[in-house]
This record gives C-alpha cells, structure tokens and sequence, in this order.
C-alpha cells in the first residue's frame, strides 16, 4: 500500500471546527509534542479560536486522528504548526496528507508563503516542496517570557 492511497482510504479531513476533538488536541500537544509540552488547555482553546484549523478523522468511527492548525490572513501568508499525528495513525501518509491540504485549501486565495518550523520532521515537508530558508538572515524573532 503507497502512503498516499492509505491516508485516502482510511481517513478523512475537515476544517469544520465543529469536528474538532479539543480535548484529545490538548493531549496529544501538551503531552507528546515537543513544541508544546505543558501548554495549558485555556492557551490551546486560544489557539484553536484563533486559528484556521484542519482535522484528520478516521473513516467510520469519525474519530480525531490528526490535526493542524493555521496562522492566516488566507491572502498572502499562512504559518503552518501543531501538525500532529496520532501514533497509532503514522506511518500512512497523514501528516504529508494534512499538510498538502492546507497548502491546496489556501493557494486559491493567494497564499503564496507557507513558512514553518520542525525539528525532525524535514522529510515529510520536503515532500510537498517545503525548503530550509533561502535567506534567514533576514528572518527574526523574538520570543517574549
């Protein structure tokens, strides 16, 4: 089975937040991703509120098998983070699957700069053409707190 035909068969992807399971996003993030470890559940909630937000379901039971949440202003930037992807669920293409359909949801509306940052998880990005920055001297950041 190719990693793009599993992740089409078995799951299904929405961006109605309706859909959304907060709680088990919650989890997942604030216990197993190291971006977000300790993150309150009220600074979760924050996020998703404020957030363009893509969920992965698995075909028949509905349950959340994924998520990704975007930063937009879905005409010109998008900031791709807190992919994240059930362990029971990885190894069939959902994390790439995710990413390609926030990429293709947004490119409609002009967003042309997609930016986001992973430790480890280079291989998956570079499949859908994501590459390190070309010039990040001209990048800055500042983190407050």
């Amino acid at each position: 089975m190719n990693d793009d035909g599993g992740a089409e068969r078995r799951y299904e992807i929405s961006d109605d937040p309706a859909r959304l399971d907060a709680a088990r996003i919650h989890h997942w993030l604030s216990t197993d991703a190291y971006w977000a470890l300790g993150r309150s559940r009220e600074q979760q909630d924050r996020a998703i509120a404020g957030s363009l937000n893509f969920g992965a379901y698995e075909a028949g039971s509905g349950e959340q098998a994924g998520y990704a949440r975007v930063i937009t202003d879905r005409a010109s930037f998008a900031w791709i983070c807190d992919v994240y992807v059930d362990p029971a669920a990885r190894g069939h293409g959902l994390g790439t699957r995710l990413v390609a359909t926030v990429r293709d949801r947004l490119a409609p509306l002009g967003v042309r700069r997609f930016l986001l940052a992973t430790k480890d998880a280079h291989g998956v990005y570079a499949k859908l053409g994501f590459t390190p920055l070309a010039e990040p001297d001209m990048w800055m950041s500042l983190q407050a707190g």
